[in-house]
């Protein structure tokens, strides 16, 4: 027969050990259901279907970028 202690010790870690895994489940439910909203949120249908209209008709724009003209060093070492 086991001692009454070593019986305690064993039942105590088997609810130490349940209550983890219960612990653990339920965390991962919440988070599981946070992202599920999150993934909702970010991939709604109804949020593209006025996207797919562009707003400029046909037309592509273009926006023209100047060159930058390096600075030019004289003989002396100045710059012009």
């Amino acid at each position: 027969m086991m001692k009454k202690s070593t019986f305690g010790a064993v039942l105590a870690f088997l609810f130490v050990a349940a209550g983890a895994l219960t612990a653990a489940a339920l965390y991962l439910y919440r988070r599981e259901k946070e992202l599920d909203e999150y993934e909702r949120l970010l991939f709604n249908e109804d949020e593209y279907e006025d996207d797919d209209e562009d707003d400029y008709g046909d037309d592509t724009v273009y926006q023209t970028i100047q060159p930058e003209t390096p600075a030019v060093e004289d003989e002396t070492g100045g710059q012009v």
